[in-house]
């Protein structure tokens, strides 16, 4: 019995760079998991691999709803032929353009080559730190190679998914395989997760932070958002304790007791959380806001807060005694008066002579 013949969409990865896109299949018979097709996209013909039908959820994985192509025909031994072809063409193409910008002393890195099947175009992955005029290296490759010179700028992420195979779990690196975008990586995962901070064992084939270490931080900081934090009181079947410490997955505590005893507990034995653990006040303490020192009441009456005398200076009445018998700002601004005369010695005292109050 023949295989019936429908119209399909299938998830495809094609190209060095792994891109994943959905391809239209018509006319075709159901292609299996694995088969190597030839696929017609934007760039032209290039090689893929079926990954599976195209559904809802693939579009929604795939964050795009339009399709990229449609899928020609199965790969057969022709196909296979110029892919190895290809394969050694792209390596001539890489070593004439490693020389050339050697020549140039052009300050970028070459990455990998990439020939689309037939010839239509040359692609070359480069890596560089800052901007490269490269007009005159691509008009001088595409007069060499007779084809359509195209470079594209990657990172150093993106180099170790044209180059990266197997990573520390042994599995095939990550980015090399499922992956479409680069998630951003802080240490602040490793530790939650309290995985060693050895740079050298939390780094992946890039360099940077292993992508892995985001797989499970939100279960991590949901478990830590649902237990009671490091520094809490705590009342079990044992006593009150504080606790040191979170095992997140196992959900269990580490609960310091009196006489030093360290005793780990599970969730469930937890009877009632006493206190949390102190956090700083979000704003300053009264006096300091209003401008006081800190233990010092804020003055009653402000500055901006008494009246105004608008009168001119000479309309105002003067205080005509020496100014070692004034009073002082701060003695003015008391809600008593000024302080007794008698309670501490003048530093300035008149004359002898000289009256208090004249007449």
């Amino acid at each position: 019995m023949d295989t019936p013949i429908v119209d399909q969409s299938y998830v495809v990865r094609y190209g060095t760079t792994r891109i994943l896109g959905e391809f239209s299949a018509r006319g075709l018979a159901p292609l299996p998991r694995g088969a190597s097709v030839i696929v017609r996209g934007e760039r032209g013909h290039e090689w893929g691999t079926v990954l599976s039908a195209a559904s809802q959820q693939t579009r929604t994985y795939l964050g795009a709803s339009d399709e990229h192509g449609r899928i020609i025909r199965l790969a057969n031994d022709d196909d296979e032929a110029n892919r190895d072809k290809a394969i050694t063409f792209e390596k001539e193409a890489f070593a004439g353009c490693l020389a050339q910008i050697r020549e140039r002393n052009l300050q970028m890195q070459l990455v990998d080559v990439e020939q689309v099947i037939g010839g239509e175009r040359l692609v070359y992955y480069y890596f560089a730190e800052q901007r490269i005029d490269f007009r005159d290296l691509v008009k001088s490759l595409a007069k060499v190679f007779q084809t359509r010179i195209e470079m594209r700028q990657i990172g150093i992420r993106d180099e170790a998914k044209l180059l990266a195979d197997y990573g520390d779990c042994g599995q095939p690196v990550c980015c090399n395989t499922f992956l479409r975008e680069m998630p951003p990586v802080s240490m602040k995962m490793a530790k939650l997760q309290k995985a060693t901070l050895d740079p050298s064992k939390i780094s992946g084939r890039c360099g940077r932070l292993k992508c892995c270490l985001r797989y499970e931080y939100d279960t991590y900081e949901e478990s830590r958002k649902e237990l009671p934090p490091v520094g809490a009181t705590v009342v079990t079947k044992q006593g009150t304790g504080k606790i040191v410490g979170q095992e997140l997955l196992a959900r269990k505590l580490m609960i310091a007791y009196e006489g030093q005893r360290h005793i780990m507990t599970d969730e469930r034995d937890i009877l009632t959380v006493v206190s949390t653990k102190s956090t700083k006040p979000s704003q300053p303490p009264a006096d300091k806001r209003d401008g006081g020192e800190a233990g010092v009441a804020p003055d009653p009456q402000r500055r901006e807060d008494r009246p105004r005398d608008n009168r001119p200076r000479e309309d105002r009445p003067r205080d005509d005694r020496p100014r070692g018998d004034r009073p002082s700002r701060t003695e003015q601004s008391r809600p008593d008066g000024p302080r007794n005369e008698g309670s501490r010695p003048n530093s300035n005292p008149s004359p002898p002579d000289s009256p208090s109050d004249p007449a």
